[in-house]
């Protein structure tokens, strides 16, 4: 092959790939986005903003509590967390990756959440997330699946109750 035609062909193949991972990064940080504003209107206690970023057929797992699979279930226990005294909550994406078919995608991150314990005293917990999102028709992100647990160690937990 001759030097100008293996030039050429290299800088397509490799304008073509950026195209590609310039889609993936697009897609991959609207989902970043999405994540971080509804981690904003958790913190803003905003509980119908907060449960909007579920889809019609989510599924919640909380920890230590069962799964919640209705529009129904899901706002009591949004709306359980957000009432608890003393509550500060917020997380932060560390991993999003979405398919290569643009409208299936993960986020995984960190969560930190403070509320007053039994006596009133301010009680921290961090730990991790992991959230299955699905496009929907109208291009907007929805949480399909969301689950949580705590990085402290079950008997530090039974402690703290």
């Amino acid at each position: 092959m001759k030097p100008k035609m293996l030039f050429l062909t290299l800088s397509l193949g490799l304008a073509a790939a950026a195209v590609c991972l310039a889609g993936d990064t697009k897609a991959e940080q609207a989902l970043r986005d999405t994540d971080d504003a509804w981690s904003k209107a958790a913190a803003s206690k905003d509980l119908d903003k907060t449960v909007s970023y579920y889809s019609a057929d989510a599924s919640v797992l909380p920890p230590n509590a069962p799964i919640a699979t209705t529009k129904e279930a899901i706002k009591k226990l949004w709306g359980d967390l957000l009432a608890s005294p003393g509550l500060v909550i917020s997380w932060k994406a560390t991993k999003v990756e979405v398919a290569k078919s643009g409208d299936l995608g993960f986020v995984s991150g960190t969560y930190e959440i403070t509320m007053n314990d039994a006596s009133g005293e301010p009680t921290t917990d961090k730990g991790k997330y992991v959230e299955v999102w699905k496009k929907q028709a109208d291009g907007k992100w929805k949480c399909g699946t969301d689950t949580w647990n705590s990085d402290m160690p079950a008997t530090q937990l039974a402690e703290t109750k």
